[in-house]
């Protein structure tokens, strides 16, 4: 029987957090294989994340809240099986979009344990540790779904989308790290918001989402999709009014810093971004 710290620790929810890089990939694919398309969303968001929230919270062991959870339980080797059973399913399923499909995924996989496994822990270090999530989290991930959810099963990817794609992951992550600063560094993670402080990771994803705008607005422009750009800043109007509401109140008082702001912000971006990129999908679906 599957236990319930089991269930939480995989924090299928957040999920949610990671999906805009999905729903960005498919809009810009030109001809979509709606099944493969099926099968690489639940390969990623039903497999691969969640045994990643898994893995690092069996390697973790959290007694402080983490991302999508105020109060974990403590994980049991039945949480480590789950999750390698979980990896394994996922580079199966893979198998039936295409070998490269196979092998980026299960290349994701190996990288995701070393960011987490405490012989190696990738994450500890803050600029290799932010590197390997923008990297595998935003453009191998982008990547992956281009290629997997192409009619054509395309390896040559738009590079402008691939690197907007990092940019809005980078832009992200800082943020999700702001409230565990003790708690990280208590277990000796020197993470990137640790070292750039509260008020700097606000101002350095305030730069990094800047950037990632910058070359979104170069791509849809480039490819007459301005319509999309358009109603894809729309959408990211409530997040850059809460970015700044709560930028403030860190401004006023660092405890603010806190996991209910950073889950709301997380919330309200990744709730926006989704929307955003699924319209833009359905826009260019009936051009």
């Amino acid at each position: 029987m599957i236990q319930k710290s089991t269930i939480q620790l995989l924090r299928f929810h957040f999920s949610l957090f990671l999906m805009p890089i999905y729903w960005f990939a498919l809009s810009q694919v030109p001809e979509i294989n709606w099944l493969n398309a099926i099968i690489v969303f639940i390969v990623l968001h039903v497999l691969v994340y969640p045994a990643s929230n898994g893995y690092n919270s069996y390697m973790d062991r959290d007694e402080t809240a983490i991302g999508g959870l105020e109060q974990p339980m403590l994980p049991t080797r039945q949480l480590y099986i789950v999750t390698v059973v979980m990896d394994s399913l996922a580079v199966f399923f893979s198998l039936f979009v295409s070998i490269y499909f196979s092998v980026g995924v299960l290349l994701y996989i190996l990288v995701s344990r070393a960011y987490s496994y405490r012989g190696i822990r990738l994450k500890q270090y803050p600029i290799i540790g932010f590197l390997t999530v923008v990297v595998f989290q935003g453009g191998v991930t982008y990547w992956l779904v281009y290629h997997g959810c192409s009619e054509t099963l395309a390896t040559i990817v738009p590079w402008p989308t691939v690197i907007a794609a990092g940019l809005l992951i980078g832009g992200f992550y800082p943020l999700t790290q702001i409230y565990q600063h003790d708690a990280d560094k208590a277990d000796g993670v020197t993470t990137i918001s640790y070292v750039l402080g509260n008020r700097g990771t606000f101002i350095f994803t305030a730069i990094v989402y800047t950037l990632s705008f910058g070359v979104l607005a170069y791509w849809f422009v480039s490819t007459l999709q301005i319509t999309g750009f358009v109603l894809l800043q729309l959408f990211f109007i409530p997040t850059l009014i809460y970015f700044f509401y709560w930028a403030n109140k860190v401004w006023k008082d660092t405890s603010a810093a806190n996991f209910k702001h950073t889950m709301q912000m997380n919330l309200i971006a990744s709730v926006c971004t989704n929307l955003a990129f699924i319209t833009i999908l359905i826009l260019n679906l009936f051009e």
